[in-house]
């Protein structure tokens, strides 16, 4: 017995004295939702029982209500000051009560992880990264947000991440970045080899995304630049249609304070070529690139008062130029969210489409768009927040008519009102209850075929969210 405890204290000693070799320490942190909310409509469609060349719905247009939840961890592990390891996961993603997505079902259907919608549900993991501060600069290595630059608009923090090398540097008030990243890869590996498809035994095959910027900082602001050259191979040799697609993207942004008032604007624009084709298709052309996408956003605070506005311009595609996309290719992104309905991807993750006619779409990504919103907030109490905004959109572009041999109603695409109230219970609860209302535009009767007379309706969102931060 004396020998065991002899033993055991050695052990102990020994751990007690190598304990600062191992060490790290964690900082966790992260954004639990529980939420309900109640759509009037579930399509704008009227007295129809499908869109055309889509699913059929219950003619009478019938409402949808539900509970939902989802937890967001992000853990650092800290070695040294210099170096550590950022994860981040999600955790039960699910509709209280509603069906399970059957494991497998889905390859990253939801577009807002690395993981399916199956593996949210339970768990998923979506970054994991080193991130090391040497004496010639900052490395970044591994899965992280992807296409995050600049302002909210256009970025896409809250969509798949990818497999990335970034680099920074500071030079006085300057930083500079490098990036790359492998967003398809086509291989052949010990997975892609059992597919059997024909990308899997060929090379040059991916789609890498290469990133060079720089941002200066100024007293009460930042302004940058971005270069972005995507290389998207996938569709090269027989696998595809035999093209290559080399576009480029120049992203400048400014950030200012000016007394009151918070300014902010974001300018991208797309050049290159969308299809550039080498010779297994035959009687085909190549097709260019020129998109354009501009963002202005100022928010004037004035006590318990505060205004503002924002402006987007997304070109739209000219159905008159089949060999250049002017549009499409540029959309707001993921995480800006400027309307409760219209444009909101973060509804688009918990309810199906909100279709109009002739497959157009009210929650998705905005393009092809001139918006304009207006916003009036106040501070209620030292915890309560009110926000009134009005926005009104309409088409750049409207679609081609020609492949339908059939008008094209007016682009709007409608005017919609939200108000929204935060009550801040703790610092790190908060509880929001929300209303919008979509009086919507002709853009969504969709092709006006003679006799059809195509109608849309009127739609309205409740919604409420219980949000603790930690």
């Amino acid at each position: 017995m004396k020998r065991f405890w002899l033993v055991l204290l050695s052990l102990g000693l020994v751990m007690a004295f190598s304990a600062s070799a191992f060490a790290v320490d964690v900082k966790i942190s992260g954004e639990f939702d529980v939420g309900g909310l109640y759509l009037n409509k579930t399509t704008l469609n009227y007295s129809r029982a499908s869109y055309d060349g889509g699913p059929s719905y219950d003619r009478t247009n019938p409402s949808t209500a539900f509970f939902y939840q989802k937890l967001q961890v992000g853990t650092e592990f800290i070695v040294s000051p210099s170096l550590k390891l950022d994860t981040r996961f999600n955790v039960m993603e699910r509709i209280w009560g509603g069906a399970r997505t059957p494991a497998g079902a889905d390859v990253n259907a939801s577009g807002t992880s690395a993981g399916t919608r199956a593996e949210n549900e339970n768990i998923a993991f979506d970054l994991a990264y080193v991130d090391y501060t040497s004496p010639i600069g900052e490395f970044k290595v591994g899965y992280q947000l992807d296409y995050v630059w600049g302002t909210v608009f256009g970025d896409r923090s809250s969509g798949p991440p990818a497999g990335q090398i970034q680099y920074l540097k500071n030079v006085g008030p300057a930083t500079i970045y490098f990036g790359y990243a492998k967003e398809v890869d086509n291989s052949m590996s010990a997975v892609s080899a059992s597919a059997g498809t024909i990308n899997a035994t060929r090379t040059d095959r991916d789609a890498d995304s290469y990133r060079l910027g720089g941002i200066y900082n100024f007293k009460d602001g930042e302004a940058g630049a971005l270069i972005i050259f995507n290389r998207d191979a996938t569709c090269r040799g027989r696998a595809c249609d035999s093209y290559l697609s080399d576009v480029y993207v120049i992203d400048p942004y400014v950030k200012a304070k000016i007394g009151p008032v918070a300014l902010q604007a974001e300018a991208q624009y797309y050049f290159g070529d969308a299809k550039k084709y080498e010779g297994y298709v035959t009687n085909e052309s190549n097709v260019s690139v020129s998109a354009l996408s501009v963002f202005l956003d100022a928010t004037a605070t004035f006590g318990m008062f505060n205004v503002g506005g924002s402006f987007a311009y997304l070109s739209g595609d000219d159905p008159n130029t089949k060999d250049k996309i002017e549009g499409g290719i540029n959309t707001a992104g993921l995480d800006w969210q400027p309307c409760l309905i219209l444009f909101n991807t973060d509804l688009n993750y918990w309810l199906p489409p909100i279709y109009g006619h002739s497959d157009s779409l009210a929650n998705g990504e905005m393009s092809n768009a001139w918006f304009y919103q207006g916003r009036v907030g106040m501070k209620l109490m030292s915890k309560l927040d009110a926000l009134l905004s009005v926005s009104y959109a309409t088409a750049d572009k409207k679609p081609d008519p020609k492949n339908y041999g059939v008008t094209y109603p007016n682009g709007g695409y409608g005017t919609e009102i939200d108000l929204t109230g935060t009550y801040k219970i703790t610092d790190n609860l908060s509880y929001m209850l929300g209303i919008g209302y979509l009086f919507t535009g002709d853009f969504f009767k969709g092709y006006d075929k003679t006799g059809q007379q195509y109608e849309v309706v009127d739609d309205y969102l409740l919604v409420n969210k219980l949000v603790l931060t930690f």
